[in-house]
C-alpha cells in the first residue's frame, strides 16, 4: 500500500519567490554588468590596479549571474516526462556553478594581492575616493535585493555581491588614507584580509550546496524527527529505506517503508494515511511517497 502526496497549499508562495528571485537575479546581473564596464575606465583613469583587478572580478560576476538568472528561470518549469520532479535543480546547479566561480576569483585576487605586496603601487586617491563611494552604494543595493533571497542560488550570488561591497569599503578607506600618506601598500593588504574572509564563507555555502546537489541529507535533526514522527504511530512497528533529500534546497522530498504490527482494512488504511499527511504537513515537504508493509511481506527494496 503507498501513500503518495504532494504539498499544493504553498505552490503559490513558491511561484512568488521564484518570480521575485529571477527579477532580484536580473537587477543584480544589469548593475553587475555595467558597473564592471565604468570600473575597467575608472582603473584606467586612476591608474588603479587595484579598481582594474576588482574590474576584473566584477566581470567574472557578470558571467556568473547571467548563468545564475538564466537556470533560475529554466528552473521556474512545470514538471514534465523528462524531468518529472521538475526543474528545480537547475537553480541548485547554478549555486554550485557559482560557487566555483567565486572561489576563483577570490584566490585570483589573492595572487593579485600577494604581487601588489611586492610592488605596490600609488594611485590617484581622489578618484579612488569617488569611484569607491558609487561602488558601496551600486553594490550595497544588489546585496540587499538579494539578501532576502531563501534558495541557495540567491544565497551564493549575495557573497558576490558582499564581496564587492567589502571590496569597495577598503578601497575607500584605502583613498582616504591615502589623501594623507603615501603607503600603497595598505592596497593589498586590505585586498587579503577581506577577499580571505569572504573565501572562507563561500567555501562554507559551497559545501551546503554541493551536500544537496548530490542528494544529501539537507537537515540530518529534521530528518531524526520525522523518522521518531512516524515511529510514534501505534500501528507502525519499523521505519526503514527512509530517504530524505532536497530538490534546491528548499523544496524536500521525503519516502519511507513502514513496517506494520497487523494487516488494516481499508478503513484504518485510510485513517492511518491522514493521520500521517497530518503529522508530515508542518514541515511543508515538496513530495512525500510512503509504503506500508503488512506483516509477512517482503520488502521489495529489500538487498
Amino acid at each position: 500500500m503507498h501513500i503518495h502526496h504532494h504539498e499544493h497549499p504553498h505552490g503559490h508562495d513558491h511561484r512568488h519567490h521564484h518570480g521575485s528571485s529571477q527579477r532580484n537575479i536580473a537587477w543584480v546581473f544589469l548593475l553587475n554588468l555595467v558597473f564592471a564596464l565604468v570600473e575597467l575606465v575608472g582603473g584606467v583613469l586612476f591608474s588603479s590596479t587595484a579598481i582594474l583587478a576588482d574590474a576584473v572580478h566584477d566581470l567574472g560576476d557578470s558571467l556568473a549571474i547571467g548563468l545564475a538568472w538564466w537556470l533560475e528561470k529554466l528552473g521556474g518549469k512545470r514538471p514534465d516526462q523528462q524531468f518529472t520532479y521538475g526543474y528545480k535543480r537547475f537553480s541548485l546547479l547554478a549555486a554550485l556553478c557559482n560557487g566555483l566561480i567565486l572561489t576563483g576569483a577570490s584566490i585570483w585576487v589573492i595572487l593579485q594581492a600577494v604581487e601588489r605586496l611586492q610592488n605596490p603601487v600609488m594611485p590617484n586617491a581622489t578618484g579612488m575616493l569617488g569611484l569607491a563611494v558609487l561602488g558601496v552604494a551600486v553594490n550595497g543595493y544588489a546585496a540587499w535585493r538579494l539578501s532576502s533571497g531563501k534558495t541557495l542560488n540567491e544565497r551564493t550570488l549575495n557573497w558576490h555581491m558582499i564581496e564587492d561591497v567589502l571590496g569597495w569599503i577598503a578601497i575607500l578607506i584605502l583613498a582616504v588614507v591615502l589623501h594623507f600618506f603615501e603607503w600603497p601598500i595598505l592596497d593589498p593588504i586590505l585586498s587579503l584580509v577581506f577577499t580571505v574572509f569572504i573565501l572562507l564563507n563561500v567555501l562554507r555555502l559551497l559545501a551546503a550546496t554541493a551536500r544537496v546537489f548530490f542528494q544529501g541529507v539537507p537537515d540530518t535533526q529534521l530528518r531524526q524527527t520525522i523518522s521518531e514522527r512516524l515511529e510514534h504511530f501505534a500501528e507502525v512497528k519499523e521505519v526503514h529505506h527512509l530517504h530524505f533529500w532536497s530538490l534546491d534546497g528548499e523544496r524536500h522530498v521525503l519516502t519511507a517503508h513502514l513496517s506494520l504490527h497487523h494487516i488494516l482494512n481499508p478503513a484504518e488504511q485510510a485513517r492511518l494515511k491522514a493521520e500521517i499527511a497530518d503529522q508530515l504537513l508542518e514541515y511543508r515537504l515538496a513530495h512525500t511517497t510512503i509504503e506500508l508493509e503488512f506483516p509477512g511481506e517482503r520488502c521489495r527494496d529489500a538487498s
